[in-house]
């Protein structure tokens, strides 16, 4: 089956209100602390939802339910360390962000150590988010293709062309309240689909519940110590912890959130708020995975998925009508675009541009550089997303790979600076 009319209407239209919601924003960017703060001026409700909204992709979507369709949801355990670490930021990171005016994180590493470490993490933050943000563009492009039949490729350039034109337009205020809006429809659309689910599956939820528990897809937690497998208690809790200190506490994609905050309280209260709700809908996404497993036994595919990821979009493109399938692609493009293009802008320019080339550049010329940088990540991120469809690995492993990787270095370089005051620049930019 394919979408219908009312299916590819409800998608454009969609693509169409974000792109021009995003750009009604660009009325009220007349400086860079406009363009890359949103004036300090954002309450902690909105940076609990574009937190939220932020480190939700199709990544989610399609790669949660996967785990749980395939194996089991102890997926959990990395939520658990997310958690944990959101509370650590808010003791370690964000009181010295507020100690001044800062428009990037790495900022912070100049005022500790000198200026050979803030370029160095701002590299690594600039190539790893390109290479996490187009993975995730390429998985948003292949949900869309895989339901209307239309190339990868042209979809990572539609999707592309509009991400980047309202975060060029609107800046950080149209990222943050395009995410507030975007988080309740995808949230909107989980819920659909899992409705869905249960009123197509013989026996409802007592069904879910007798499959999930005799075929083992209800265990959470893993304590072996087993370094083959990726989601154990101790990977879980560690890894997830490591991971937000260096996602959340120094990279600059969501550290602009907590500096765009009122206050240093409401950018804590958002942060750790954010947490529950990301663990709450992980565990909703998780429980849709048991639902399609049980009711694919029940209804076998035809033909075997050339991959795990795929089994949302089949569901969705050959079991619903009238529009909801238009509506969960639509939320699957919400979870999708929360672009980090503003925050890579914002990191060229106050981390290379002014420092190293103009550092008397006027507003006006630093608005101009931060609309070009806007442009240029976006089209960076665009042929990665279309190099990302030639990989064969999971979406969800590989998006959580490349931020991994190189983001110890980074984080070890912000510890060093907050708990070891006798480590010097020289010591730091060695072991990064």
């Amino acid at each position: 089956m394919s979408l219908s009319g009312i299916d590819y209407l409800v998608i454009g239209a969609y693509l169409v209100a974000i792109t021009a919601f995003g750009s009604w924003f660009a009325r009220f960017q007349k400086t860079t602390r406009d363009y890359f703060l949103n004036d300090r001026s954002v309450p902690w409700w909105a940076i609990c939802f574009t937190i939220v909204a932020t480190e939700t992709s199709t990544l989610t979507f399609i790669g949660i339910p996967a785990q749980a369709y395939t194996g089991n949801m102890t997926f959990l355990q990395l939520a658990a360390g997310y958690v944990i670490g959101r509370v650590l930021v808010s003791l370690l990171f964000i009181p010295a962000y507020f100690r001044g005016e800062l428009f990037t994180s790495y900022e912070l590493l100049q005022r500790r150590f000198g200026t050979r470490v803030k370029p160095l993490s701002a590299v690594i933050f600039l190539v790893t988010r390109s290479l996490a943000d187009g993975i995730r563009l390429f998985t948003t492009a292949l949900v869309i293709a895989i339901v209307t039949q239309v190339p990868v490729t042209w979809v990572v350039i539609v999707l592309g062309v509009a991400m980047i034109v309202y975060t060029m337009r609107g800046g950080v205020s149209a990222v943050i309240w395009t995410d507030v809006v975007q988080m309740f429809v995808y949230i909107a659309g989980a819920a659909a689909v899992a409705i869905a689910l249960l009123g197509r599956i013989h026996g409802g939820w007592a069904e879910v519940v007798r499959v999930g528990s005799e075929t083992g897809r209800f265990i959470v937690l893993d304590t072996a110590f087993d370094l083959t497998r990726a989601y154990t208690l101790w990977a879980g809790l560690l890894g997830g912890v490591a991971l937000t200190l260096s996602t959340h506490g120094t990279d600059q994609y969501l550290v602009q959130r907590l500096l765009s905050a009122r206050s240093q309280k409401e950018a804590s209260t958002g942060l750790i708020l954010s947490g529950v709700i990301v663990f709450a809908q992980f565990i909703l996404f998780l429980f849709i995975g048991v639902m399609l497993f049980a009711f694919y036994q029940q209804a076998p595919l035809a033909q075997a998925l050339a991959r795990a990821d795929q089994i949302l979009p089949v569901f969705v493109v050959n079991e619903l009508h009238n529009g909801l399938a238009g509506f969960i692609v639509a939320a699957i493009v919400a979870a999708a675009l929360s672009p980090s293009l503003n925050a890579m802008a914002a990191t060229t320019v106050s981390d290379f541009y002014l420092p190293y080339i103009n550092p008397g550049a006027d507003q006006d010329v630093q608005m101009r550089v931060s609309k070009q940088a806007t442009v240029a990540w976006g089209l960076v991120q665009l042929v990665v997303a279309i190099g990302a469809q030639f990989m064969n690995r999971s979406v969800l492993d590989a998006g959580l790979s490349v931020l991994s990787f190189a983001s110890g270095s980074v984080l070890g370089a912000f510890l060093l600076g907050t708990l070891a005051p006798s480590v010097t620049e020289r010591d730091t930019f060695a072991g990064m």
